[in-house]
């Protein structure tokens, strides 16, 4: 089976370690487990976290990459693959189980010609949405929905301040709260990607840590250290901290007299639930609203996508086409 995956981890260069070939299927790791023909999936930094050895121990190499993709099952029906993988006897949001993963943590992941996941774990596919389109949802998407609409509860017409324009969590949230009617504002210490706020859904866009011309319903904290302070001074009496994310650090000082006394909400979040993730779909296809793609590459190229993605420079998700794969890179 053709697959991308991690042979060898290394913190200074990961994808040293990354190898695009094949590998035996491993088949059902249990009864209720089926498999997906993957057609499209899309990259998280998760990949690059495996690559470095970060939350993949050595003993499970090697291990296939990816959380997300898009596929058909058996009997040719369409579906997205929902990465949330909880322990056997886990019932209801999977995301609370302490025992949870992700596919490719401790299951083999979707960058492959198939997959194996729990029966739940597969959602009908959009008509609507592309093979590249449904691939971007299961992770940033899900995430950014779970945030907004569930961690917090916004509505159509709050303001909502996303920190951080250009990771991908933080660009999903611009492009799914637009969508549902809400006032949208971002940060950023790059003009060009408060720029590129603005030109994907963001009603106005600032450098990061600067005055706002009002306070926010809820701020959508993914930074950590370099914005903790800034997210607590930006919310009304009452607003809400959505926190799924600490890329600058994750033990910025508590400001607690702030939060008791302005009566802040501090919510932690992580991924979503398979109705969710059903939900997002429904809200792309009524909006029109689609995920950003920055590009397609086939299999072969997983190791550009991946230095891609590791410059920084990117502008949406980064989707391999597995269907679309000639021969395996050396």
């Amino acid at each position: 089976m053709r697959c991308a995956y991690v042979r060898t981890q290394s913190t200074d260069d990961p994808l040293s370690g990354l190898v695009v070939g094949d590998l035996p299927d491993g088949g059902a790791p249990a009864d209720d487990w089926i498999p997906v023909t993957v057609r499209t999936a899309a990259l998280n930094h998760h990949d690059l976290w495996s690559l470095r050895g970060v939350g993949l121990p050595a003993e499970r190499l090697p291990m296939i990459l990816g959380t997300d993709a898009a596929g058909t099952l058996e009997d040719g029906t369409e579906v997205l693959v929902h990465s949330v993988i909880p322990s056997a006897s886990w019932t209801g949001d999977e995301t609370l189980d302490p025992r949870r993963t992700l596919l490719s943590e401790l299951h083999q992941g979707t960058l492959a010609e198939r997959v194996w996941v729990p029966s739940r774990n597969v959602v009908p596919k959009a008509p609507e949405l592309t093979w590249a389109e449904a691939a971007c949802l299961p992770t940033a998407y899900l995430t950014a929905y779970r945030m907004l609409f569930d961690a917090a509860d916004l509505s159509p017409g709050r303001t909502v301040l996303v920190q951080g324009a250009g990771g991908g969590v933080a660009t999903a949230a611009i492009v799914l709260a637009r969508a549902a009617g809400l006032r949208v504002w971002a940060t950023s210490r790059s003009e060009a990607k408060r720029e590129r706020a603005l030109d994907i859904g963001a009603h106005a866009a600032f450098p990061t840590g600067a005055r706002l011309p009002d306070q926010v319903d809820a701020v959508l904290e993914t930074v950590g250290e370099a914005t903790w302070g800034h997210s607590l001074r930006a919310l009304r009496p009452g607003g809400t901290v959505a926190v799924a994310g600490a890329t600058s650090g994750a033990m910025p000082p508590a400001e607690l007299s702030r939060v008791f006394f302005r009566s802040l909400r501090i919510i932690g979040t992580t991924m979503g639930t398979r109705r969710q993730l059903l939900d997002l779909q429904q809200l792309l296809v009524a909006s029109g609203t689609r995920p950003l793609i920055d590009t397609v590459f086939p299999l072969a190229e997983t190791g550009a996508a991946l230095h891609r993605m590791a410059s920084g420079e990117v502008s949406g998700k980064l989707v391999v086409d597995v269907v679309g794969e000639s021969e395996p890179q050396p």
